[in-house]
């Protein structure tokens, strides 16, 4: 076979060949393309690495602002309560006030109609009495024929009212 034949004769030629192409495509992407394609991934890295701790800071920096509302919020409330409970408290001594005027003042109106009911009792008793001693007078008069004084008529209605 002449290509094994040719082997020994051109073998150091075709090495050559191939140990200079291999070295030129070494030094074309190993000196000239790597370096660029290392600088852009290691420029990857750092964007996502400073991404990655910028996203972080923003996160502790809403945390802490979270926090802060709530306790701004919560202390809020605990205003809001107090103003509240003072509210229901005020309110609560201005209505027991106005009940105890509203008592004090029907207080003073039974006062006063139970002073008019008894003055009005009394001057209706002393009209039945009035009633009841001419009447006792008219009717002793018409049954017996006899004139009882205006004094005896009084004092026997008295006693009459008296026992019963």
């Amino acid at each position: 076979m002449p290509q094994i034949d040719q082997i020994s004769e051109i073998f150091a030629s075709q090495l050559f060949w191939l140990v200079l192409t291999f070295g030129l495509v070494y030094l074309v992407i190993g000196r000239g393309m790597l370096p660029k394609i290392e600088a852009t991934v290691d420029a990857r890295d750092k964007q996502i690495a400073g991404d990655l701790a910028a996203a972080e800071a923003a996160r502790r920096t809403a945390e802490e602002i979270d926090e802060a509302n709530r306790a701004r919020a919560e202390a809020n409330r605990a205003e809001a309560l107090k103003v509240t409970q003072a509210a229901k408290d005020s309110a609560a001594r201005e209505a027991e006030q106005k009940i105890k005027a509203a008592d004090a003042q029907a207080e003073t109106k039974v006062a006063a109609a139970e002073a008019q009911i008894r003055a009005a009792t009394e001057a209706a008793m002393g009209d039945i009495e009035n009633v009841a001693a001419e009447a006792a007078q008219d009717m002793v008069a018409r049954l017996t024929g006899k004139t009882v004084s205006r004094d005896q008529a009084d004092t026997a209605v008295k006693a009459a009212l008296a026992n019963g």
